[in-house]
């Protein structure tokens, strides 16, 4: 082998590993972007805003109406409501738009996520007519059928 066949054929084997070395750090990058995304939404939920409007929210009935809402919260009874059905509404895109994985949030919230729709889900209903818009909390409901077992 002269020593221009051998020079090609370490220039050939370090851009192979340069390349592999590439992938290996994109890959890692995209996995750590994805654990500390999930650690942010962790943390955005444990503020005492989301965890009241929750808790608020939980105490509803199933199948929770307008009036229900008003009649049991008082009159900021939907500021909670929006909180929580907002909050949802948001993990739903980042979900959808593979920002997050869909296993991670069921590993996290799916209960949470099941529980304020089966409490909300009349309740978006009648915001949708109301605001005459069939999109309104329809990640919310999207992220929800995801979320209930079959």
């Amino acid at each position: 082998m002269d020593l221009s066949t051998f020079a090609n054929l370490i220039n050939a084997i370090a851009v192979t590993a340069g390349v592999i070395f590439a992938a290996v750090q994109i890959r890692h990058y995209r996995q750590r972007r994805r654990r500390d995304a999930m650690l942010e939404l962790v943390r955005s939920f444990q503020s005492p805003a989301f965890a009241s409007a929750f808790r608020r929210v939980i105490s509803l009935p199933d199948g929770a109406t307008k009036a229900q809402v008003t009649e049991l919260l008082g009159t900021d009874g939907e500021d909670a409501t929006h909180i929580v059905g907002l909050t949802w509404e948001s993990l739903g895109v980042l979900v959808f738009r593979r920002e997050v994985t869909l296993d991670l949030v069921d590993d996290f919230f799916s209960g949470p996520i099941s529980v304020s729709w089966r409490k909300l889900s009349r309740y978006v209903f009648e915001q949708r007519a109301v605001l005459d818009r069939e999109t309104a909390f329809e990640w919310f409901q999207w992220l929800a059928e995801r979320m209930i077992p079959p």
